[in-house]
């Protein structure tokens, strides 16, 4: 039984009344104050008709066009999405063992997902390597990005410089002034919230530009219930929703009509450790909500994904993973961020847990997916013909629908054990090996390339780090 949304919804009205949510950018105080907001100091106090006033200007549903055309999302559309990992610092080896993340790493992640028609959504930080400076980060990856993905593009956050580079980056890509831009856009990126009620500098400043330019982006919140929020899930859902809705408000006061998201990230800390509890039921719920949430207010949610705290692929990593992907699934979740890969506290991506993960969105996949009743799937022609006591092998019906009806695993172990227990190994490197032959790098046209090159040119990137992410590529 479903909780009232609605008491969630009053519970944060009187948190943003009564506490008030810190906006540390003095341009969000002053659109704020600009707007009638009452500021004490840089804390807000929204009532609720000033809440609602601006929410219901965010539209419904969004399109973001691809360079392919066949990846373009629509997100509001009753369609869920998944999208990559981010942020990881180190990769976990099949052994457990960790190590930094480096620009190969990102390159083979890139491939994958990008070999993946599950996904429409490719680029971001799936990882994020070592070689590359953390003031150039943004740029050179999204430039890294671009060059190896024909699908929808999402973006790392940045302070304005970075992201107008990333924007003006985006628009030498695909040959589009700002306003074609905006009438298409063409990237996506997360601002997160600060646990407990805060927004600060640098996603302030991703917020606006990405709304300057008629971009979308999630508006996400990242609590752990027990320590950044309170321990029971509505009292958590209460401090989520007041945060993230009163910058969706701040969004629209900034350009009204933008496009925005309402964003989840959050779960619980786990009470012996303090640590954050990736993969915990209660995760799950919060993902689940989000979207209630959202549709409250009736603007897309995004949430995610198929995550586990696992230190090594195993059991836990399996389950955790579907029952955090499949809760967004069933929830009608909009966009699944983090959908393969992550472990280890979000520390660590595996590249054996991703395709664990490609394998849980596909069996996720079908279990959401009906199936037809009609005289054909009824088949009771071929019943009457089989009999009692017959067989259905090789009847012409079971070779017609075996393959649309059935999801055929990639990795699972099934059958008599011939082989011994390293199948399952074995069937994780062959797909390794098929997906990243089956990658083909998309066409970056001399005339794109250079104007992307002149663009991170003028920010400052050196052309060394330029050379060395191009070496990557291949």
């Amino acid at each position: 039984m479903s909780i009232d949304v609605k008491k969630i919804h009053e519970a944060s009205m009187k948190i943003l009344e009564k506490t008030g949510v810190k906006f540390h950018h003095p341009d969000a105080v002053k659109v704020l104050k600009d707007h009638g907001i009452r500021m004490e100091g840089d804390v807000a106090h929204f009532t609720e008709e000033q809440i609602m006033k601006y929410v219901k200007l965010a539209p419904s549903s969004v399109t973001i066009y691809a360079k392919n055309p066949g990846y373009n999302v629509t997100l509001g559309s009753g369609v869920t999405y998944n999208a990559p990992c981010a942020g990881a610092t180190e990769i976990m080896e099949k052994d457990g063992r960790i190590r930094q993340a480096d620009l190969k790493d990102f390159v083979k992640m890139i491939k994958l997902f990008e070999t993946n028609e599950d996904y429409c959504f490719n680029g971001g930080t799936p990882c994020q390597p070592k070689e590359v400076p953390s003031d150039i980060a943004a740029v050179l990856l999204h430039y890294l990005a671009m060059s190896l993905t024909e699908k929808t593009l999402w973006t790392a956050c940045g302070n304005y410089r970075q992201m107008e580079t990333i924007m003006k980056m985006t628009m030498a890509r695909y040959g589009v002034t700002a306003e074609e831009m905006k009438a298409q856009p063409r990237v996506f990126t997360m601002v997160n919230t600060n646990t407990p009620l805060q927004f600060d500098i640098n996603m302030t400043e991703t917020l606006f530009t990405y709304l300057k330019y008629g971009q979308p982006l999630a508006i996400t919140a990242a609590a752990m219930g027990g320590t950044t929020a309170p321990v029971t899930l509505a009292g958590e859902l209460a401090v989520i929703n007041a945060e993230v809705i009163s910058v969706v408000a701040l969004s629209q006061m900034f350009a009204p009509g933008s496009p925005v998201l309402y964003g989840s990230q959050s779960t619980n800390a786990d009470m012996k450790s303090c640590s954050i509890a990736v993969g915990s039921p209660e995760g799950a719920l919060c993902y689940k909500y989000a979207k209630k949430m959202a549709e409250f207010y009736g603007i897309p949610c995004r949430a995610g994904g198929a995550l586990s705290d696992a230190k090594i692929v195993n059991a836990q990593a399996g389950y955790e993973s579907m029952l955090t992907y499949l809760s967004c699934c069933l929830a009608g979740v909009d966009v699944v961020f983090q959908s393969a890969g992550i472990m280890d506290g979000y520390l660590a991506a595996s590249f054996e847990k991703m395709l664990v993960d490609f394998e849980v969105i596909r069996f996720a996949n079908r279990y959401m997916r009906e199936f037809e009743i009609d005289d054909e799937t009824l088949a009771l022609d071929v019943v009457e013909e089989v009999g009692p006591a017959g067989q259905y092998l090789m009847e012409e019906h079971t070779l017609d629908f075996c393959r649309e009806e059935l999801c055929i695993p990639t990795l699972s172990v099934r059958g008599p054990q011939v082989n011994g227990p390293e199948v399952f190994d074995n069937n994780l490197e062959k797909q390794m090996e098929m997906r990243l032959g089956r990658y083909h790098r998309p066409e970056l046209t001399r005339e794109e390339r250079d104007a992307v090159k002149a663009v991170m040119a003028e920010f400052g990137v050196e052309q060394s780090f330029v050379e060395l992410v191009e070496s990557c590529m291949e």
